[in-house]
Formats: structure tokens, sequence, C-alpha cells
């Protein structure tokens, strides 16, 4: 639901635009008479037709058809064939062979049917037997008979006799063309294949020419004549074995080369400390210096004492020290160049292996390259006598099949007989369907041509497109609620449209009102008069001013004289006394327009006429201005700019939408203070949408029940009005 916002602030919301089932109840409604003719012409068009059509007789013939198999195998994968279930594109396949012209035209020799119809059709002569073979391929319907594998062939006259001739002679025919086609395929197929032999001997014969000079030629050994390729050098296993060990040796090396890398970039101290934990079996170098830190703390010790260097003892501590870091020094050398020894042999064990395996693998490459013509030539020679042997076995197998016993691949089940009851037309189907779809087309059409009307339809519409409220709806013919009395059922929806007037106003001196419309014939007079009348029902002082110079037409609803009135007062002819009319309805009172001069057409744009806009608001509690329509001259525009409030009339289904927006802006664009939209002249029997706003609910309550009611809502509206005084009429 979009929230949307009126000129006062106030916000309201628009529907959204979903279609209700009663929504499209309401077009059918309405568009009711549409539907209705279009459904009986095409109803009407559909019988008549349906009885002016020519009668026809169907018979149908039931024929198998099964696949060209024989009933015994002769290439001895059983002693009898399993029938396949059938194949709907085999059918399809079958039905066009029917039709085809092969058949019908053997039909049409035989029975003669281009003389017959030449006679039927009032021809000199014989029909052109193109002409005779779109008739009988017309009158002939091929389908496979519901859940079996039976054909129907099904042929259609006005002659219940030629239906069932034509029939069996469709079946007749198509049988004996495909027997005959079958025998000719075979026989055919058997000449070419004896013909694709014949090459295939003279090609394996070439090939083995072929075969024999190369295996002379590149010295092939007999035992290597019977292989596919040439023996390889290393054999599987020893492949095997090579790969490994200079999987080995590669992975050995590199370990060596990173552990000689990271000892060797390590300082003196470092590689003391490290050569232990990254050398295996170094434990002798582990002791040594196991003993350095004993022999270091304990000269520590000694030289801590009272005789420091002159104990006897600090001397054989240092020279025992000095002996135990010579033979460590001696241990990291060793380990160094025995890590670079270790890395430089399994450098050549890598480089090794290596070597062995690339040079057998490129003696096998140079050896293959040499022999791969022999053993190319080999293998096709193998298969072109794979292929002459395939054809041999194919032709004995064929010449087998041509002779061998079988069931007819095209049977007829029931012959065809003569209907005496006519098939077409279908009276009962032809109507019923003009029937149904007489009534789809006028229901689309309804649908349609609602479609390209853009007036506007509902309340959702106006709210949608003006994005303003509506504050009162109005049925269909509405007369003088004058005449009509107050009891009348349309003065309720007047009385609503009263009640969202004073609750729409912002200020309670604001009660001067002109209602506008877009084009001519909306029904803005009858509004304003009827909605003044109201306002002077419920008590309040009320004057009507027909401002709509060009064509006035609200004297005519009071039955008075036009020629003095709004144009005499604005040209100061006469006073506003002399001008002012009462009426028979109490509290109101009529300012005709007067004749406008036509040298005075801007006459509602003059300070007399602002003048005349702020004496009567004092003197009533409400005036209201009829207007010309907005979108016609500009009298409109200036007294939507002058007056307190404006409404806006919309007829129902009149003028397109974009007229009525475009009057919205128009109002907008002088300033105008535009209350709100009031939708007029709906016809409330075929929108339901609409009843409870037109008042009709009125009859369901009691007259007492209504002068209560009306009591009331003239309380609610004084409580919302400003506390005017109330002048006594001139």
């Amino acid at each position: 639901m979009e929230a949307n916002r009126t000129d006062d602030g106030k916000t309201f919301s628009a529907p959204e635009t979903k279609l209700h089932f009663l929504d499209y109840w309401r077009i059918i409604r309405i568009r009711k008479t549409v539907i209705l003719t279009v459904f009986l012409l095409v109803a009407l068009t559909t019988t008549i037709v349906t009885f002016l059509l020519p009668e026809s007789f169907s018979s149908t013939v039931q024929i198998s058809i099964e696949p060209d198999l024989p009933d015994v195998d002769p290439r001895d994968r059983g002693s009898y064939m399993i029938r396949p279930i059938a194949d709907p594109f085999f059918l399809q396949t079958e039905f066009k062979r029917i039709q085809s012209k092969p058949v019908l035209y053997r039909v049409i020799e035989e029975l003669k049917l281009q003389e017959e119809w030449g006679r039927k059709y009032k021809q000199p002569g014989p029909i052109d037997r193109s002409r005779a073979y779109a008739i009988l391929k017309g009158s002939i319907d091929v389908r496979q008979s519901h859940n079996t594998t039976l054909v129907d062939i099904q042929a259609y006259s006005d002659n219940k006799d030629e239906a069932a001739t034509i029939a069996n002679k469709v079946a007749d025919v198509y049988k004996k063309v495909r027997d005959k086609t079958r025998s000719d395929l075979v026989e055919g197929g058997i000449v070419a294949l004896r013909n694709q032999l014949a090459e295939m001997d003279r090609a394996v014969t070439n090939q083995q020419g072929e075969v024999n000079r190369l295996r002379k030629e590149l010295k092939i050994a007999d035992t290597e004549s019977t292989a596919n390729a040439p023996s390889p050098t290393l054999t599987q296993e020893l492949f095997r074995q090579f790969s490994t060990a200079k999987l080995d040796a590669e992975r050995n090396f590199l370990n060596a080369t990173n552990l000689y890398a990271s000892l060797v970039v390590l300082s003196h101290d470092d590689l003391k400390k490290a050569a232990p934990q990254l050398v295996v079996g170094e434990n002798g170098l582990s002791e040594l210096i196991s003993q350095e830190n004993s022999a270091m703390v304990k000269l520590t010790n000694l030289m801590a004492g009272p005789l420091g260097e002159a104990n006897i003892e600090v001397k054989q501590v240092k020279a025992t020290l000095a002996a135990i870091r010579t033979q460590i020094e001696d241990k990291l050398f060793g380990v160094t160049f025995g890590l670079k020894t270790s890395m430089e042999r399994e450098k050549l064990n890598m480089n090794y292996y290596r070597t062995q395996l690339e040079n057998a693998e490129s003696y096998d490459r140079e050896n293959y390259a040499k022999t791969r013509p022999y053993y190319e030539a080999k293998d096709d020679l193998a298969q072109r006598k794979t292929i002459r042997d395939s054809l041999a076995k194919n032709i004995i197998a064929t010449e087998m099949e041509l002779h061998t016993p079988r069931l007819g691949t095209v049977g007829v089940i029931e012959e065809a007989e003569a209907n005496p009851v006519p098939v077409r037309p279908n009276k009962k189907l032809n109507i019923g369907l003009g029937l149904g779809i007489g009534l789809l087309i006028g229901i689309g059409l309804a649908f349609f041509i609602e479609y390209l009307d853009t007036s506007v339809k509902t309340i959702d519409d106006v709210e949608r497109a003006l994005q303003a409220p509506v504050l009162g709806v109005i049925p269909q013919n509405v007369g003088l609620l004058m005449e009509e009395g107050p009891e009348s059922p349309h003065a309720e929806a007047y009385r609503v449209l009263r009640t969202n007037v004073l609750f729409s106003r912002k200020d309670p001196k604001l009660n001067t009102l002109t209602v506008v419309s877009g084009g001519a014939g909306e029904g803005k007079s009858t509004t304003i008069f009827n909605l003044a009348t109201v306002f002077a029902q419920n008590g309040q002082r009320v004057l009507v001013v027909d401002s709509d110079l060009r064509r006035p037409s609200l004297h005519k609803y009071l039955r008075i004289s036009n020629s003095l009135g709004l144009t005499n007062y604005l040209l100061k002819q006469n006073t506003m006394e002399e001008v002012v009319q009462t009426t028979s309805q109490t509290n109101l009172d009529f300012l005709p327009s007067g004749r406008l001069p036509s040298s005075s057409l801007g006459i509602l744009s003059s300070m007399q006429m602002k003048e005349l806009i702020r004496d009567v608001k004092r003197r009533y509690d409400f005036v209201f201005f009829d207007s010309p329509p907005i979108m016609g001259v500009s009298d409109a525009s200036i007294l939507a700019s002058e007056v307190d409030m404006v409404l806006q009339v919309i007829q129902y289904r009149r003028y397109p939408q974009p007229m009525t927006i475009r009057a919205k802006q128009m109002i907008e664009k002088v300033g105008g203070n535009l209350l709100g939209i009031v939708l007029n002249n709906i016809n409330v029997s075929q929108d339901e949408n609409y009843y409870y706003y037109s008042g009709y609910y009125y009859d369901y309550y009691s007259k007492g029940e209504y002068a209560d009611r009306e009591k009331k809502e003239a309380a609610a509206a004084k409580g919302q009005e400003a506390k005017v005084e109330i002048k006594s009429k001139f």
C-alpha cells in the first residue's frame, strides 16, 4: 500500500493495482452488451454454417504394420525372431508413406478416380491427377488405433459406398507397395554389397603386398612380425627398478644438498651446536662438547680461587681444554667433508640412472619411428580383412533373408464397410464449440475494450493517478435535491460529500468553494447546486453564484431569468441587493451570471470580483461558485485561485485519465486549494463496489433514525466550524 500526501499535508493510502475477482465480474457486467452481441453473432454464424455444410460419410479399415523382420533369423540369433514393441516413430513414418504419392497415385489409377470425380464435379473430362491427389489426400485420415499397435485408415466421402471402397483400396495398395519396396531394397542391397566385397578383396591384396615389402625393407624378424609394435629395450620390471633407483638417488641428493647448505652458512659456534642434531651418528661430537663444557666450568672455578693463575691445575685444565677443542674442530671438519662427499656420490648415482633411462627411451623412440610404417600397414591390413569378412557374412545373411519364409508385414484386420450415418458435420459439437468460442471471444473483446479505455473507472484509479482523496461518489440519474426533497435517496451521497468537505478544511473560516472539471458535461453544475442545497438544508446560509459566464445553466434549474446577475454587479450597473435572488429552499440564495458583453471577457479577474468574494464571505456561511471546464477557458483557473477551496468533478468512464490529471495540475499551478475529488455519474446497479457510497442504504433506516442522524451530523459540522457571526439578510 503506497502512502500519498494531499495538499494540506494529510496522507492517505492509494490501493495497490491488484485485480480482484469482483473487478473481473464488474467488467463483464459493464460490457455485457458487447459480450452478448459477439456471443450471439458467433453462435448464430456457427449454427447457420453447420446446417449449410454438406453431409459426409466415413469408413475405416484397420490394418497391422510390422517392421521388415523375417520369421526365422538367418544370422542364427535365435530360432524365432521376437517381435519388437511398436515404435511410434516407425508408425509415424508409415503414416506418411500411406499418404504418399506412390500409394495414392496408384489408388487413383486403379479406382479411376480422375474420371469418376470429373463426372462428380461436372467437369468436361477427367480432372487433373494432381488435383485428384489433393482431393484424395484430404479425404483420408491415418492414425493409430486407441491403446493398440494397429492403424486405422479412415476415408471420407459424400457417398458411403465410395468411402468404403477408397479405404479398402488404400490399404491394399499400401501392402503391395510395401512388399515391392522391400524386395527392391534387398536385391539392390545385395548388388551393392557384392561390389563392395570385390573392391575390398583388391584392397586386401594390395595392402598385403605393401606389408611384405616393408617387412623385408626394414629387416623385421619373424618373431616381431606377429606383434603390433616393436619390443622395448627395457622390460616393464627393469624400467620400474631403474625408475625407483633414480627417484631414490634424486631424493638422497636433495636431502644431502639441503643439509650441507644449511651447515655451511652457520658460524663456528652455531655449527658446533647444530651438528649433533643434524648429522646422524655423531655421538662422539656431543661427548666432546660435553667434556669441553665441563673443562671450562672447572677452569672458571680454579681461576676464581685464591691462587688464580698460579694454581698448577689451571695449566693442566687449559692443556686439556685445548686438546678437546682440537678434537672438536677435527670432528666438525669431518662432518662437513663427509656431507659434501655424500652429496657428490648421490649426484653421480642420480645422473647414472637418468642417463640409462634416457638412452633406453631414445633408442625405443628411434626404433619405433623406423618401424612405424610397417606396423601401421599391418594394422590397416587387419582392418581391411575384418571389413571384407563382415561384408561376406552380410551377403550370405541377406540372400538367406530374401528367401526366408515370412508373415506379411501389412495385414488387414478389419475391412471397411459402408456406414449409413453421416459423420460430418457434427452438429452438436459444432454448435457447442460455437457457443463456447463466441462466449470467449465476447469476454476477450470486452476486456480488450476495457484495457483500451483509459477513463476513470474506480476510486482506486482516481487516487492512484491523481494522488488525491475521493471525497464523494455520486450515482447516476441524480436530479435536483431541491425538487426531490431532503429524504431523497440521492441526498445521502451529497451529505457524505458535505461531511468530507467540512472535515477536509484547514480552517473553519474557509467558506468559499468552486467545483471544476476537466471537460464539459461531467456534472459540475449539478454537483455544486445539490451540494449547496444540502448545506442549506442543514441550516447554513448559502449563496450559489453562477460564475460560468460562457454557458450559464444554474438559472435553468430554478426557472428564473438570467438577464440580471453577476456581470451587472461587476460592471457596477447594479448593487448586490438587486442581483441576488432568493429561492424556494430556505437559507439558499442565488446569484445568476447575467449577460456577458463581448468586451468584458476577463471580468472575473477584475478587482471588483475580488471585492465581491470578500463581501459574500462576510454575508454567508458558505458561498459556492459554478465555473466552466478548466481545460476550455481561463475563467475556472481564475476562480480556483481566488476562492478558499476547490473540488474537482470527474465523470465515470467519460474522459481519459491524462485529461483529468492535467486538470488537477492546472488547479495546483494557479495555487488552488484542492480538497479532493468527486466521482460522478456512477452506475450503482452495474458496479457493487460503489453501492455503499451511493446512499442507497438510507432505505434501511426509519425516518426517525434518519432525523436523529441528521441532527447529529449538523452538531458535528457546527463543532468543526469557527464561531462566525451570522448577519441578517440584506
